[in-house]
């Protein structure tokens, strides 16, 4: 199932917690350490400086009155889509869409481990996304390593674990240093498990899986009959997670497809659709996409009786 939000004018843009640009010189921030304390929220501007009230912080501690912590998905995969339109409608360049779509995904990745979501996977290059200009990709690669070092004992302190997924075979030295300090130096946590796919695709996914499995039956270690679903699981890269398939996918930006993610695992996984690009994709929305979750039967081929 389905669900495609419709648009909301952009003169009555909602301003969500953590980061929305609102002018050139005027920004959202918010404090990253989740667990403890409530998020701190504030407008920046070159003018002044207004922070949230108490209980304005209290409601971002809690769980939203709208959702049900019964009901809430054990994993939400997002396709971050948007950051270039973004900035373009901004008369900004794509490097400061960029830069806004990682404060948006600091924003859900902290709202994700309040709200008891245990794994959360961001698409965040994609195997298709090297015809892009080089020297897009050269700063993006830039940006991650960047947000990796910046974030790292944010991340850790809130008890995240950090899991990266996809070809790394073309990833800069130092990134796949930082990589594996980080995947290391995390993987005892235990709160929210963030798997960032970074030259992926599910195509990819899939053919390497193959070609494992291909070689173990060469070896010996198994033969062709025993090749079922379970081995195909064990395979893919979600392995590194305990819920491999996720429960929710959210795409931003009004786009209508997968784009070539996480393409075996989808397989039963809700679908939600939003308009909004991705730096302007905030509480309200990530609230939003969560409560058409929680309303939705799913019976996985089955029939409900």
């Amino acid at each position: 199932m389905l669900s495609l939000r419709v648009p909301t004018p952009t003169s009555f843009r909602r301003l969500h917690a953590g980061r929305s640009r609102l002018s050139r010189d005027c920004l959202f921030s918010y404090s990253p350490s989740f667990v403890n304390r409530g998020v701190r929220l504030r407008v920046r501007s070159t003018k002044s400086e207004v922070a949230l009230t108490p209980a304005e912080e209290e409601e971002e501690v809690t769980l939203p009155e709208e959702l049900q912590p019964e009901l809430m998905p054990k994993h939400v995969a997002i396709i971050m889509d948007g950051n270039g339109r973004w900035a373009k409608n901004q008369g900004l360049q794509p490097w400061d869409g960029h830069r806004a779509g990682v404060e948006a995904l600091k924003e859900i990745v902290e709202l994700s481990g309040r709200w008891g979501i245990q794994v959360l996977t961001v698409f965040a290059f994609s195997t298709d996304n090297w015809i892009r200009p080089r020297i897009e990709i050269d700063f993006l690669f830039s940006l991650f390593e960047r947000s990796l070092k910046s974030e790292f004992q944010n991340l850790a302190k809130n008890d995240v674990r950090i899991s990266i997924i996809g070809d790394s075979s073309k990833l800069p030295k130092s990134l796949l240093r930082l990589i594996n300090e980080v995947e290391e130096g995390t993987k005892n946590n235990t709160r929210l498990q963030l798997i960032v796919a970074v030259g992926y695709s599910g195509k990819y996914d899939v053919l390497q899986a193959c070609r494992g499995i291909a070689q173990r039956v060469k070896d010996g270690e198994i033969d062709v009959d025993e090749i079922d679903e379970g081995l195909i699981e064990q395979e893919l890269e979600t392995n590194c997670t305990e819920f491999p398939y996720p429960d929710l996918l959210i795409r931003t930006s009004g786009e209508l497809r997968v784009s070539n993610f996480l393409l075996w695992q989808l397989a039963y996984t809700e679908l939600f659709f939003a308009q909004e690009l991705w730096p302007d994709f905030g509480r309200s929305g990530y609230v939003e996409a969560l409560m058409s979750f929680q309303q939705r039967q799913r019976r996985f081929g089955g029939r409900k009786s």
